[in-house]
């Protein structure tokens, strides 16, 4: 009998290593991390941004992961760590921290924000940790309108399961790049940039595309979190059909390929 699939490691195959991997290259770009920094991965996921960081910061350095999930600090744990800072991995709720004030030179917080059930207490606490001189990275996606196969895939989730749109879109919730910059400034963040990206994403198996998608969120959307295994298989089975018209348009020969647009904040 074939093992369900872990929805912790199927967001890592499936979702952080396509997605958040070529994501987190563009955020280190940005803010250039030196040798010796303390660094904080706020919603860290499986850890993209820790094992990535690590080596640049070096042994001088110090790299802290920070989720609320135990099974993706589980899965996070498992995978090859990386030489330079040993990663610290830690269970904690971004709205109220277990860390020391003044305590990080950078914090990343990678598509995490939109989930927070308190963004305004999860950036006040950003601005906690952080040293003088100290800067915090956060990036959100930009609107389903931007992300065509995602809005389609919502789209007929919400429909089959006749819930709100919002109990399914979260990822995608907090796409005003305007809301971002004026929520960082009320933490008293003296200087906000907001800058806009596009990365090209390129998926592996694109015949699993939906059934991938909706596990991974299983592990951050509490309405995927709740569905039992035969009203997912439904789901899946249902939705593929729905938006197959829309992922064949993004096929690049045996490849799913589709950009993906980011606001990204860098607050200091």
């Amino acid at each position: 009998m074939q093992q369900p699939l872990n929805p912790a490691e199927v967001y890592e195959r499936y979702l952080s290593r396509p997605i958040a991997d070529p994501w987190t290259r563009v955020l280190l770009e940005l803010a250039v991390p030196k040798r010796g920094d303390r660094v904080l991965d706020l919603a860290c996921g499986t850890g993209s941004v820790a094992r990535q960081v690590a080596p640049i910061v070096g042994t001088t350095g110090t790299v802290v992961a920070v989720d609320i999930n135990a099974d993706m600090l589980k899965v996070g744990r498992t995978q090859h760590q990386p030489a330079g800072a040993p990663i610290e991995w830690r269970q904690g709720d971004a709205t109220h921290l277990d860390l020391l004030d003044d305590n990080f030179d950078l914090i990343f917080c990678q598509q995490g924000l939109q989930f927070f059930p308190d963004r305004g207490a999860s950036v006040r606490e950003m601005r906690r940790l952080l040293r003088t001189h100290g800067t915090a990275v956060i990036s959100v996606w930009q609107s389903l309108t931007r992300h065509p196969i995602h809005e389609a895939l919502f789209t007929a989730t919400a429909r089959y399961l006749d819930v709100p749109f919002r109990d399914v879109d979260v990822a995608f919730s907090f796409s005003s790049a305007e809301k971002l910059y004026t929520l960082l400034r009320s933490a008293n963040f003296t200087h906000v940039e907001v800058t806009t990206k596009a990365v090209s994403i390129q998926m592996p198996e694109p015949e699993r595309f939906v059934e991938f998608s909706i596990l991974g969120a299983a592990t951050s959307i509490p309405k995927f979190a709740s569905l039992d295994g035969a009203t997912r298989s439904a789901l899946v089975s249902e939705v593929t059909k729905e938006t197959h018209a829309v992922v064949q348009s993004f096929m690049k020969g045996d490849s799913l390929r589709f950009p993906m647009e980011a606001n990204i904040a860098i607050a200091r």
